[in-house]
């Protein structure tokens, strides 16, 4: 007797729905509470899952149910689970609502990556474009620019000590460039996140020290190619925020540098004058007779030669 098999469908797992923002401030609510009234690490874990796969991060979205500032709270968390999750989850946004600045989102740009309007007919972009266009979008001269003169909003991330940092990399980045503030924020965002990840939480003195000498370099008007190295991606953010005092310096003090090196080195191979030692010489600072002194001629041949004395004790140096 032949048995007759069904072919039998497979369906697929359905995707996550998107949670909307009524659903995403009703989340907020419920981690808020769970923290007051110290819910399990389970409980805990079971929200920061739903928000991960449910939250399509957007700038507007972000600030609108500050969902980012809750779930960042709870990367001090003391279960570790629940720390490294939180971390995850603000990570993935910050580069979410990074990349939608610097590509202008995905639902913008077709498959070649060209900017294209609602109606998805390409934008031309003019191909003679040069640094005065770019600089004639601008609000403020380029050497007057800040993320305030651009009017850029920096707080993203909802924690204050960070998004200050992101603005003080937009501060140093922007400073004498044409490039859009959409670049620059894109870039300085990278940079503060590729330093919190080497260096942070944002609360180690590490990460602040870090991110003020950083901000030193790139706003040194003897170093400006380092502004543009670091903007065109010459230099990634996670080498910039590596890079030793040495390699942040500009090629105009390096070659200062190894002039002086040079300097005090060929001094250093010239003969010195011997010095004497007198015990009759007192050192009117510690009273100590331990002197050595060297005899010159400063003023007319008949006069006295001149004394140049150091005491040996406490170091005082004078001439008589």
């Amino acid at each position: 007797m032949m048995r007759s098999f069904h072919h039998i469908r497979v369906q697929p797992f359905p995707l996550p729905v998107a949670m909307d923002a009524k659903e995403i401030e009703a989340k907020a609510k419920a981690l808020t509470k769970a923290a007051t009234q110290k819910e399990t690490s389970t409980v805990i874990l079971g929200m920061l899952k739903d928000l991960q796969q449910g939250v399509r991060a957007s700038e507007d979205l972000l600030r609108s149910t500050r969902i980012g500032i809750i779930v960042n709270k709870f990367k001090q968390h003391s279960s570790k689970e629940v720390a490294q999750l939180s971390g995850e989850i603000v990570s993935r946004w910050r580069n979410e609502v990074n990349k939608q600045k610097q590509g202008g989102g995905a639902a913008s740009r077709g498959s070649s990556g060209s900017p294209r309007p609602a109606n998805g007919t390409p934008v031309s972009t003019p191909a003679g474009a040069t640094p005065s266009d770019k600089a004639s979008k601008l609000s403020v001269p380029p050497d007057k620019r800040t993320w305030k003169a651009d009017k850029v909003d920096v707080n993203v991330l909802g924690n204050r000590v960070r998004d200050s940092c992101t603005g003080l990399m937009y501060d140093g980045l922007c400073l004498g460039s044409t490039e859009s503030p959409k670049t620059i924020l894109a870039k300085a965002s990278a940079v503060e996140a590729a330093a919190y990840d080497y260096l942070g939480p944002e609360t180690k003195e590490e990460y602040r020290q870090k991110m003020r000498s950083l901000f030193q370099n790139l706003k040194n008007k003897s170093n400006l190619k380092l502004r543009s190295r670091v903007v065109s991606g010459e230099i990634t953010p996670d080498r910039f925020v590596r890079m030793t005092s040495d390699e942040l310096r500009s090629e105009e003090q390096i070659e200062k540098d190894k002039k002086l090196q040079k300097q005090n080195m060929d001094n250093a191979m010239v003969p010195q004058q011997e010095r004497s030692i007198s015990t009759s010489l007192q050192c009117g600072k510690c009273g100590q007779r331990k002197v050595t002194y060297t005899e010159a001629q400063t003023r007319s041949a008949d006069e006295p030669m001149t004394l140049f004395c150091t005491c040996m004790n406490c170091g005082k140096s004078w001439r008589q």
